[in-house]
C-alpha cells in the first residue's frame, strides 16, 4: 500500500453522468482516468451523438473525365485514404466548402473559357486551401505559383506588386500551364501531377519506371496523394450530405461586391486612398492582396484596377 500511495496519490473523485473519473497524480504528472460502468444500455443507436463508420466509395470515381483504376486494390486503398482524411478532418472540409462558395465563381469560368476541365477547380483547394499561403520553397497564392514561373507567363511580381495573390490573373497562368502540360503527357492526372512535381520530375519518373499513365508511376509522398486528395475533395464537397456535413446557404462565405477603379499614377499612401472610398487600409488589402506595400511607385504610369468594396457594406468606426 505504501508504494501505491506514492505512486498515486487521489486528488478527487467526480460523478458525471454514469462515468467515473479520477484525477490522480503519478510522478508529478496529471492524469485524467475515465471509467464506464458496466452497462449495455449505456450507447445505443438512439443516443449515440457520433458514429465513425468506413466509407463508401463512388465506383464512378473520375478526375476531368479519366476513370480510377478501382481494380488495382492498392490504388483503392489510397482512394479511401483520402476519403478518411477529408471527411473525418472535418473542420477543414467544413472550410473548404465555405471557401469554395466564395471563389469558385471566380475561378470557374476561367477554367471553362482556356478549355481546363472544372475539375481541376479542387486542384486549388488542394494546393492551398483556397489561401493565400506561401509554402517553404516560396510557391504563392492559391495556386502556389512560384515566381520564376509567374514571372515567365506574364505576371507581376516585385516588393511592390505581387500578382500571383490576384486570383483572376493567377488562374489564368495556371490554366496556361496547364494545357502546356496536358500537351506534353497525354492527360490530364498527369498534368495535375506534374502541377505539384514539376513537368521534369514527372518525365523523369515515367522514364526510370517506363509507365506512361500516374496510377502506374511510384511517386514520391506528396505527388504520390495529389490526384487522390484532388479526387476525395470533389466528391465531399459535390455530396456533402452523403458524407455527414450540413450546412445551409447563410453558413457559406460569401464575396463582397465590388466595382474597379483604374489608376495609372503612383500612390503615395493606400490608408490615404482607402479613405477616400469610406474604407480602411485593411479592407483594402483584403480585396486587393497583390498589392504588398503600403504604396504603389507605378513609375511606368502603367494601369492597375483596384477593387473597392461597394458604399456601405462596411461600417467603418469614424
Amino acid at each position: 500500500m505504501k508504494i501505491l500511495k506514492n505512486i498515486l496519490m487521489i486528488l478527487g473523485v467526480l460523478f458525471v453522468g454514469s462515468t467515473l473519473i479520477f484525477a490522480v497524480q503519478s510522478n508529478n504528472k496529471e492524469i485524467a482516468m475515465a471509467v464506464e460502468p458496466d452497462n449495455s444500455k449505456a450507447v445505443t443507436s438512439d443516443n449515440a451523438g457520433y458514429r465513425i463508420t468506413a466509407i463508401e466509395i463512388p465506383e464512378d470515381l473520375n478526375f476531368a473525365g479519366e476513370a480510377v483504376p478501382f481494380e488495382d486494390p492498392e490504388i483503392m486503398e489510397r482512394v479511401d485514404r483520402e476519403f478518411l482524411v477529408n471527411t473525418y478532418w472535418q473542420s477543414n472540409a467544413l472550410l473548404l466548402m465555405k471557401r469554395a462558395h466564395k471563389f469558385f465563381p471566380l475561378i470557374e469560368p476561367i477554367l471553362a473559357k482556356n478549355g481546363i476541365p472544372d475539375d481541376f477547380k479542387y486542384l486549388a483547394l488542394a494546393e492551398s486551401g483556397l489561401q493565400n499561403v506561401v509554402s517553404p520553397a516560396g510557391a504563392t497564392g492559391f495556386w502556389q505559383i512560384m515566381s520564376g514561373t509567374g514571372k515567365d507567363y506574364g505576371l507581376e511580381i516585385n516588393k511592390n506588386v505581387d500578382e500571383r495573390y490576384h486570383v483572376e490573373k493567377s488562374t489564368e497562368v495556371a490554366c496556361r500551364y496547364l494545357i502546356k502540360s496536358k500537351e506534353r503527357f497525354g492527360s490530364w492526372t498527369l498534368a495535375a501531377a506534374a502541377y505539384n512535381a514539376g513537368p521534369a520530375g514527372i518525365q523523369r519518373y515515367m522514364g526510370v519506371q517506363k509507365a506512361d499513365k500516374y496510377y502506374d508511376l511510384l511517386l514520391g509522398e506528396e505527388t504520390g496523394r495529389y490526384v487522390f486528395r484532388i479526387l476525395a475533395i470533389k466528391e465531399i464537397l459535390s455530396n456533402p450530405e452523403k458524407y455527414g456535413f450540413h450546412l445551409e446557404p447563410e453558413d457559406m462565405y460569401s464575396a463582397v461586391p465590388t466595382f474597379t477603379v483604374e489608376i495609372d499614377e503612383p500612390v503615395a499612401d493606400f490608408a490615404d486612398f482607402a479613405h477616400l472610398y469610406e474604407i480602411n487600409y485593411k479592407i483594402l488589402k483584403r480585396h486587393n492582396p497583390w498589392l504588398r506595400e503600403p504604396h504603389l511607385n507605378n513609375s511606368s504610369n502603367k494601369k492597375y484596377t483596384i477593387e473597392i468594396p461597394n458604399k456601405g457594406y462596411y461600417k467603418i468606426s469614424k
